[in-house]
């Protein structure tokens, strides 16, 4: 079977932006535009002028208070001041301190004419609409006194140049102190910041700018991380010569015990498109469990080196329901040494634990924060787009490290965060359906990167059309409609 590969350069043409720039690379596209002739104030006047216009969309003419930090975000501040002044809005501006001579913040801040305040919590209490244009994403150290009470005291709706003051941009963590925003406008790309938590929850709203930097300018940035939307992967489509062992076979080893979790995995790969799925059962006791769930399931009790034996066996799901235990470390190595591709998920995960030797080539690892401490170490200031990216490079394996701002990441450093899934997936179960989909789209060719990009959203989508009281085996049947959503139908 031919394997499609996903190497996303700069998104589709036509389609939402999806990469997804550090402060770092943002500071370097900002560099390769003024290199390229467009003036470092034109850039500081356009991204003023989507604040003042965001502000003026969202919220009525108010008293407003600007914040204004020393740099260029401060910069930004003072056109968006000076704009909203010019439509007539009652508007101050409190700076922190003067920015650096001769530099485009000056030449900003010079062009104001307006009220100044103090940079005091007793002026940002009074504001009816204060604009956050303190610090950047880069920020290096922690906001914390004088600075931290100013952003305390804000009580009015507060609009974030970039992002709220005192979050870090690659990460998505507070430095210090980081106030939450109503509306957070942005400028040329989203940074991983605004889709990982807490720093997605304290932008608010996000707004996208268009400032003029020129799309070129990514080509030497080499942005390795991206929004995970429909774009950035295809799902295999059917050819009409297919039939079911070309869509290809899915085997699942089932436990002993929790005998749902594999169903459940083995339900939403049939849907997710495996032409068979096959669940392997330790004992007759366990396969009579599983015969009487979905009857399109093969359940089998011929044992692994008869199943091995099946060359056309190439996919298999360990974990979901398995123990935890050296014989199912075992029988994952066996796989890996055979040449098959492995999903390992769950109790494959905790068998490894302390050891990401062990996972080493496995098509895709699928643990939960608790999983990957066990097997990994902890996720500490590093952050969870760094730390995925790790333990792919560790064990050579696509790592897909879920939550509600899943990350996923592969062993050559490419990544993409996921920021669909509601609330409602935090139930027992969804685990399960998530390697069944990830596993099935591995069965019909996509590479890993894909189908854990591909599983990931198609989850999010069939949980956000659920209806209250959201369970497990409720999502099984709603991917049909995620995958029609997945194909723009």
């Amino acid at each position: 079977m031919t394997r499609r590969h996903l190497h996303p350069q700069h998104g589709p043409p036509g389609r939402e932006r999806l990469e997804l720039l550090t402060p770092e690379e943002m500071g370097r596209a900002d560099a390769a535009a003024i290199a390229a002739g467009v003036p470092g104030i034109a850039l500081m006047e356009a991204a003023g002028r989507a604040v003042a216009r965001a502000a003026m969309r969202r919220f009525q003419p108010c008293p407003t208070l600007v914040l204004a930090g020393p740099g260029n975000n401060g910069g930004d501040g003072y056109v968006a001041a000076r704009l909203l002044e010019r439509q007539g809005w009652p508007v101050a501006l409190a700076p922190l301190a003067p920015p650096r001579p001769g530099s485009d913040a000056a030449l900003a801040a010079a062009r104001w004419r307006g009220p100044l305040r103090p940079f005091a919590p007793e002026e940002a209490a009074r504001a009816s609409l204060v604009v956050d244009a303190v610090f950047g994403a880069g920020l290096a150290r922690a906001v914390d006194g004088p600075v931290a009470e100013t952003l305390r005291a804000v009580r009015a709706p507060l609009l974030a140049v970039d992002v709220p003051s005192g979050l870090d941009g690659a990460t998505g963590q507070v430095r210090g102190f980081a106030p939450r925003a109503a509306l957070t406008v942005t400028f040329f790309r989203h940074k991983p910041g605004h889709l990982l938590l807490p720093g997605r929850l304290l932008c608010g709203e996000t707004l996208l700018a268009d400032i003029g930097l020129p799309d070129s300018v990514l080509a030497g940035v080499g942005a390795r991380a991206w929004r995970n939307v429909p774009g950035l992967w295809r799902l295999p489509a059917p050819e009409a010569e297919a039939h079911k062992y070309r869509r290809g076979h899915l085997t699942i080893l089932g436990g002993a015990a929790m005998t749902g979790a594999a169903r459940l995995a083995a339900g939403a790969a049939h849907r997710a498109g495996a032409g068979l799925v096959t669940i392997l059962a330790p004992d007759a006791a366990a396969a009579a469990a599983y015969r009487s769930g979905d009857p399109g399931t093969i359940v089998s009790e011929e044992g692994l080196d008869a199943l091995l034996a099946d060359t056309r066996r190439q996919v298999w799901l360990l974990g979901p329901g398995l123990p935890p235990e050296p014989a199912t470390r075992t029988t994952l190595r066996r796989l890996v040494e055979a040449g098959r591709r492995v999903v390992a998920d769950a109790g494959a995960l905790i068998a490894c634990a302390g050891d990401p030797a062990a996972l080493a080539g496995c098509a895709v690892l699928t643990p939960h924060a608790g999983e990957f401490a066990r097997v990994f170490g902890g996720i500490g200031e590093e952050g969870r787009l760094a730390a995925a990216r790790r333990a792919a490079a560790a064990t050579g394996a696509v790592l897909l490290l879920k939550g509600p701002d899943t990350v996923i990441a592969a062993p050559d450093g490419r990544a993409a965060i996921n920021d669909n899934a509601p609330p409602s997936l935090a139930t027992g179960g969804t685990g399960d359906v998530l390697a069944g989909i990830i596993a099935a789209l591995l069965a019909q060719g996509l590479d890993a990167f894909g189908a854990a990009c591909a599983g990931a959203w198609l989850q999010g989508e069939a949980a956000r059309r659920g209806a209250e009281g959201l369970i497990a085996a409720d999502l099984i049947t709603l991917l049909p409609n995620a995958l029609a959503a997945a194909r723009g139908r």
